[in-house]
This record gives structure tokens, C-alpha cells and sequence, in this order.
């Protein structure tokens, strides 16, 4: 019963963070000139944009699966596949959800253990994190006069002002806590058989996170990850050609938005409603003074098409491995 509170309670708190984030988004927004922007979009554009979405569920799947094949050589690319899309719609019911869920998904259909898949997820969302900081630093040297100053003003000020002097005392405190903690797992392992489970999962989360080392065909790795993010640029920069208003952006704007969406996508709310819509909006506004409705039309068709993309293909992949035997 109290996990149960719990975990109603972290939803509510985070579906009011999206409801915040969107009324922030839309609460600038002339309604009668979003409507007549909408009707003159190129819908050819946005069911490109929902195809590269589709495509860059499937190089996800290949692409985690050469994780998953040290430790679970049995596993399927449609099983794989499969898990990132139960994955996807998981996360609009509750965020990050979704990546304990398609752990699940791999647990059910092959030998290996879930806390093995798991750090395999971890290794994959790292580098998918580093992969994206390497990208926006490569955009900020070749377009530092249209986006330097957004990131500077608009997230990295923010975030530095409220981490002030008196907040470092408590980062040092919790460091030390937790190589405390990791001794005491660590030094009554044998005796203590909470100290034994724990470190097991500890353990076994390594040799998922250390799955890379042993992979086959790494340079298929590294490919996949090129062709992911490539999907996703010709997600934001086909978006970008649906609106007529700003038809003048080119390529590294796209790739711009493209990480700008993932830090809204980063953000603890349910699907990223919300805040990927503020971020978007934002930076539209800041760097190429568009209209908030405009900046809030873009996300939308964005945001909610690729949406509709995730529910397609994640009730699809549900009903398939409930049928399946």
C-alpha cells in the first residue's frame, strides 16, 4: 500500500511538472494564428519525419541487441525491437519507466538475468548521453554566434546560480556517504545476506555494463549509433521543412533543435510533454525570435507526432509478445 502511495505520488508531482511546463509553453500563444499555421503545414514532411522516427526505433534495437548478444546469445532482434517499443509507451505512463520495462522484456524471452540486461541499458544510455554532449560541443564551436549565448543565458546560468556555494557541503556529504555505503556492502558480503544480494546485483550490473568488451563486430556499434542520430536529424530538420514560417533554417539548425529536443526529452516528466515543448519554444524564440506560437506549433507537431509514432508501434510490440508463447 505504501509502495503504491509512493509511486502515485511521484507521478502526480511529475504530471504536474508537465501541465507547468506546457501552460508556460502555450500561455504567450494566439490561438488564431496557431490554427491558420497549423492548416498551412506540409503534412508530407511530418509523416517523413514519423518514418525516420520509425527506422530509428529498429537501429535501436540492432543497436542494443550487439550489447545483449555476450550475455544472451539466444535473443532476437524482434524481441529486442520489441522491448525498446513496450519501452517507449511505458514512459508515457510514468517517466523512465520504460527502461526497467523492456529490461523486462529481454528477462522474459532469453537466459539472461535482469540485473545483467539492466546494466546493459546503463551502458547504452551513457553513451548515448556522450554522444550527445560530444554533438552539441561540435555545434556550439561551428555555430557559436546563433547558439552560444542560448546555452550560456538560458540553461547553464540557471543551473549554475541555484548550485551555490552552500549546496557543495552537501554534495561532499553524499559522496561520502555513498563510498561508506559501497565499503559496508562491500566488507560483509559473506556475513550479511542483504550485503550479499545487493552486491550481487551490483555485480551483475557490471557485467552488463562491461557487455561492450566482449562484442563482436564493434565497428556495427558505432555505425548503428551514426545512423541513429542521423534519424533523428532528419526527424527535426523534416519537421522543420512541414512549417512554412521557418523554411530559412538549415542543416546544423536542425541538428540544433534535435539536441535541444533531447534535453527537454531528459526532463522527469511523463513522455516529455512539457518540457520538450518549453525548450523548443524557448530556444526558437531566443536565437531566431519566432513567435511563442509559432516556437509552440513546431514542438507540438514534433513532439506529437512522434508520440503517436511510439503508441503505434508500442501497443503493436505489447499485443505481439502477449500472443506469443
Amino acid at each position: 500500500m505504501k509502495k503504491r502511495l509512493k509511486n502515485i505520488i511521484k507521478y502526480a508531482v511529475s504530471a504536474s511538472l508537465a501541465a507547468v511546463l506546457l501552460w508556460f509553453s502555450f500561455r504567450d500563444v494566439e490561438w488564431a494564428s496557431f490554427m491558420e499555421s497549423l492548416r498551412s503545414c506540409r503534412w508530407e514532411f511530418v509523416l517523413l519525419s514519423m518514418a525516420a522516427g520509425s527506422f530509428a526505433f529498429w537501429l535501436r534495437a540492432l543497436r542494443w541487441r550487439r550489447l545483449l548478444l555476450p550475455i544472451a546469445p539466444e535473443i532476437s532482434r524482434t524481441t529486442v525491437f520489441n522491448g525498446i517499443n513496450i519501452g517507449n509507451i511505458s514512459n508515457f505512463v510514468f517517466p523512465r519507466i520504460g527502461e526497467f520495462v523492456r529490461c523486462g522484456v529481454i528477462t522474459r524471452r532469453s537466459t539472461a538475468t535482469y540485473d545483467k540486461v539492466l546494466g546493459t541499458v546503463v551502458l547504452e544510455r551513457s553513451w548515448e548521453l556522450l554522444v550527445m554532449l560530444l554533438l552539441l560541443a561540435a555545434v556550439l564551436v561551428g555555430g557559436a554566434e546563433r547558439f552560444g549565448t542560448f546555452f550560456m543565458d538560458e540553461i547553464w546560468t540557471p543551473i549554475a546560480s541555484r548550485f551555490s556555494l552552500g549546496m557543495w557541503p552537501v554534495a561532499a556529504a553524499a559522496i561520502v556517504l555513498t563510498c561508506g555505503a559501497g565499503y559496508a556492502l562491500w566488507r560483509f558480503r559473506e556475513t550479511s545476506p542483504f550485503c550479499a544480494k545487493v552486491t550481487g546485483v551490483v555485480r551483475g550490473l557490471l557485467q552488463g555494463f562491461s557487455s561492450c568488451l566482449r562484442m563482436e563486430k564493434k565497428w556495427l556499434f558505432f555505425a548503428y549509433t551514426a545512423a541513429i542520430w542521423a534519424t533523428y536529424w532528419l526527424m527535426a530538420a523534416s519537421t522543420m521543412w512541414a512549417v512554412p514560417f521557418i523554411e530559412g533554417l538549415d542543416l546544423l539548425d536542425a541538428l540544433f533543435l534535435s539536441l535541444v529536443g533531447g534535453l527537454g526529452f531528459a526532463v522527469p516528466v511523463p513522455g516529455g510533454i512539457g518540457a520538450f515543448h518549453f525548450v523548443i519554444s524557448l530556444a526558437l524564440s531566443v536565437i531566431y525570435g519566432i513567435p511563442p506560437e509559432m516556437g509552440v506549433l513546431y514542438a507540438t507537431i514534433s513532439h506529437t507526432s512522434q508520440a503517436v509514432t511510439q503508441i503505434f508501434f508500442g501497443i503493436g510490440s505489447y499485443a505481439y509478445e502477449s500472443l506469443k508463447k
